[in-house]
């Protein structure tokens, strides 16, 4: 298991490496930051004193080392407009972020399964398909039109909840919902799937022959065999539900790190958007490090070897 860890952390090492280097140089080749800064009116005068003091006129070669050695004191950098270090700003945000996907993972994660197991309980079922229907919907749909949609008739028109801000339950249930119904979709049908599969195996009809309930065989036994697959659909979703948290948390005035990547990226602010990027690629390779460990403990026939 050492030897595993070891190996995942050297490999999540070379994709934290590889993604900071794609947006160090996309976001130094694709168009000029300072004139976004000080605007583009600016004089060339200006512009190339704002340019040496942000370092910007140094060879590539420079920039890079300069960034890179500063990536792994955990220092990206200072805003270019606010003149601050970017990972205090970052760090400020990430619990808000944090706290919107816990609440999303335990929303959307239990409900799934619960919704993949019913329907594999009763294929072809009215129940089946109204399940299979709603994962559609939820692969399907946007996730910025049903933010609107909730916004407009759930809390314009019900008055349930709030349309923006951020902290408690009056807050939190509207974007969480907008980012949970795309993984129970994708998930309750990978749900559905396996525990199907499972269920056409010689154990289940020898569990069913011990008189065991169909509940018991399909949420005891197939469903804890049908996990693997689950885990590993459950990882991709957590990089989901960060991702499409930039778009959400911009749409409820969620003050987490998506909002203030959405702000740097619109603002051309390098450094900040550098750090957002190497917090979020942080958060996702430790959530696959975790699933990946849990394999061994729901599967015993697997070993890291």
């Amino acid at each position: 298991m050492t030897i595993f860890i070891i190996r995942r952390i050297l490999q999540a090492a070379v994709v934290t490496l590889i993604t900071l280097s794609v947006v160090f140089v996309v976001g130094r080749v694709v168009g000029d930051p300072v004139r976004i800064v000080i605007g583009i009116e600016a004089e060339e005068t200006r512009v190339q004193e704002v340019r040496d003091q942000l370092g910007l006129n140094d060879p590539l070669t420079v920039q890079y080392w300069r960034f890179m050695t500063g990536a792994l004191r955990g220092e990206m950098g200072t805003s270019f407009w606010t003149r601050t270090p970017t990972m205090p700003m970052v760090l400020e945000r990430l619990p808000a972020t944090i706290y919107l996907g816990v609440v999303t993972a335990l929303l959307a994660f239990p409900l799934a399964i619960l919704l993949g197991a019913t329907a594999a309980l009763k294929p072809h079922s009215w129940a089946d398909r109204l399940i299979n229907v709603t994962a559609l919907g939820g692969v399907s749909i946007v996730e910025f039109w049903l933010a609107l949609m909730l916004i407009l008739v759930v809390a314009v028109q019900l008055g349930w909840f709030k349309t923006s801000g951020y902290g408690g339950v009056e807050y939190v249930v509207l974007p969480a919902l907008t980012l949970a119904y795309k993984p129970i979709g994708r998930i309750s049908q990978m749900a559905r799937s396996a525990i199907i599969d499972e269920l056409r195996k010689p154990y289940i009809k020898a569990a069913r022959a011990k008189g065991l309930s169909e509940k018991q065989v399909v949420f005891t036994h197939a469903l804890k065999n049908a996990a693997i697959p689950i885990i590993t659909t459950t990882g991709d979703e957590v990089a989901t539900i960060l991702n499409g948290a930039m778009v959400v948390e911009t749409v409820f005035g969620w003050p987490g790190v998506g909002l203030l990547t959405i702000n740097a990226l619109s603002r051309r602010d390098l450094p900040l958007v550098e750090a957002t990027v190497f917090v979020v690629t942080g958060m996702i390779i430790m959530t696959n490090m975790l699933l990946d460990v849990a394999y061994t403990y729901l599967n015993p026939r697997i070993r890291f070897q």
